[in-house]
């Protein structure tokens, strides 16, 4: 056995004041002075804790579609008896805070308001703080998966007034997809303790960790925390800190997202149609999530075969999934891989893999539009 995976395995136990210290530097980076529970799963955890714990059978709630997640919400929400309003828009846009209010002045009796920040699956993000308020106004719940934005875009879970707020540590983070969180107000633990249907005695339930570690001091941990996960999770937060801060890891991710949206527009300038060049899936630069980038291919290739032509040593870049499966490729730049050289390796290789297939691909163009938004977006 190696040393490496001694360190792995030889690790003294997690103790309850450790599990609280890791919990109270993740309420920070969730910006809140709200409960916050660490669960000891990928996010579908808490996303499906949420919904199940405060949606009860009954009640009217909104449920925002701007991408797959948000599909899978609406599901959530129909199994827990709930009327489920959709409001669901293109993939390559963002729903507007305008629309949110009309749907809610249209249902007056909304009790939850679904809603995902950033879609890495489509690339778009949606104006939260916006929508925040006039959830707010309405008296409405807002759960929000932050999944794909925490750490990449602003999250001011207090001061927008989100009650449930879920985050994972795998994006822009760059920490483990074990282990996830949830920030829950005391509105949503009123809401949640009136739900008969709220679940007890269950992985998926909140207020057993409410109960057994929140209200008891979170002196005995409930159960064995995943201890590896929580120890990567708390390393993410200690690169975070060493590396600027939130600020600094926001606009890291920002600049990558202008750099490869500014270099993708320069791989086929000089007059070549939309039909026969890579360009932003979503069109609007300000509706464009900073931790991936989606890109449509010309008409005439297959995601996949750009993609792997594309890929001769590792890349954050991967076809999209479901109908965009043929159309859509993600670069997913968040982590360690919002840096100015991966956007600039991953340019470099769809510039070649366009010239493979007999399209314009301008690798110098490209990466000085890269470079360029780079330093506009960090000076």
């Amino acid at each position: 056995m190696s040393d490496a995976h001694a360190l792995l395995l030889d690790q003294p136990p997690l103790t309850a004041d450790r599990f609280a210290a890791i919990e109270r530097r993740v309420a920070g980076v969730l910006r809140t002075d709200a409960d916050v529970i660490v669960m000891q799963g990928e996010a579908l955890l808490p996303l499906e804790g949420c919904i199940r714990s405060a949606a009860r059978p009954g009640a009217t709630a909104l449920n925002v579609i701007t991408g797959p997640y948000g599909q899978t919400f609406g599901g959530w929400l129909r199994d827990c008896g709930a009327t489920v309003v959709d409001i669901e828009v293109p993939y390559d846009t963002a729903v507007s805070a305008e629309r949110v209010a009309a749907a809610l002045a249209e249902h007056p009796g909304t009790e939850l308001v679904s809603l995902v920040h950033a879609e890495a699956a489509t690339g778009n993000t949606n104006p939260v703080a916006e929508i925040a308020e006039v959830v707010r106004e309405h008296g409405a719940l807002l759960m929000l998966d932050a999944v794909a934005s925490v750490a990449a875009e602003p999250l001011e879970t207090d001061a927008w007034g989100v009650d449930l707020c879920v985050i994972g540590a795998q994006k822009a983070m760059g920490g483990p997809a074990g282990v996830s969180a949830v920030s829950v107000s005391d509105r949503a633990w009123d809401r949640i303790r009136a739900n008969p249907r709220a679940p007890r005695r269950s992985y998926l339930s909140l207020l057993d960790w409410k109960e057994r570690w929140i209200d008891t001091g979170r002196a005995v941990l409930p159960h064995a925390p995943a201890q590896l996960e929580m120890l990567a999770l708390e390393a993410s937060i200690d690169r975070i800190e060493a590396t600027g801060g939130l600020a600094a890891a926001i606009t890291r991710h920002r600049a990558a997202a202008a750099a490869t949206r500014a270099g993708t527009l320069a791989l086929a300038d000089g007059g070549t149609s939309d039909a026969d060049r890579l360009r932003p899936y979503v069109t609007e630069a300000r509706a464009a999530a900073p931790v991936a980038t989606t890109l449509r291919v010309p008409d005439a290739l297959d995601a996949h075969d750009l993609v792997a032509s594309a890929s001769t040593d590792f890349l954050p870049l991967v076809a999209g999934g479901g109908a965009l499966a043929k159309e859509m490729i993600r670069v997913n730049h968040y982590g360690p891989d919002a840096s100015l050289e991966t956007v600039v390796r991953t340019l470099s290789a769809l510039a070649g893999a366009l010239r493979t297939a007999g399209l314009r691909g301008d690798a110098g163009a490209a990466v000085a539009a890269a470079e360029a938004a780079w330093t506009g977006a960090t000076s």
